[in-house]
């Protein structure tokens, strides 16, 4: 049992030091990250920026709804920068 215990206490040590180490820009539990600022590029080449009241992002595709003052702009994820300031 303590064998056990010490092989699920090494897997999640190493678990956690891959996330560390990674550099990825979101925490090992907490997934939710907060931007407040966007640029997004539209169609015809202009550029649509200001505070983020809201956003969010599909997990099947590459595809992010941004809402900007009052206006909501569904786009592909190459075509927006979000910020957090």
């Amino acid at each position: 049992m303590k064998t056990l215990k010490n092989k699920i206490a090494v897997a999640l040590s190493a678990l956690f030091l891959m996330g560390v180490l990674a550099g990825c820009n979101k925490t090992f539990i907490d997934t939710t990250y907060a931007f407040d600022y966007a640029y997004v590029e539209l169609p015809n080449g202009t550029v649509v920026e200001g505070k983020v009241q809201s956003w969010k992002d599909f997990d099947d595709g590459d595809q992010i709804q941004v809402t900007i003052d009052g206006k909501t702009y569904l786009t592909n994820s190459t075509r927006v920068v979000l910020v957090t300031r």
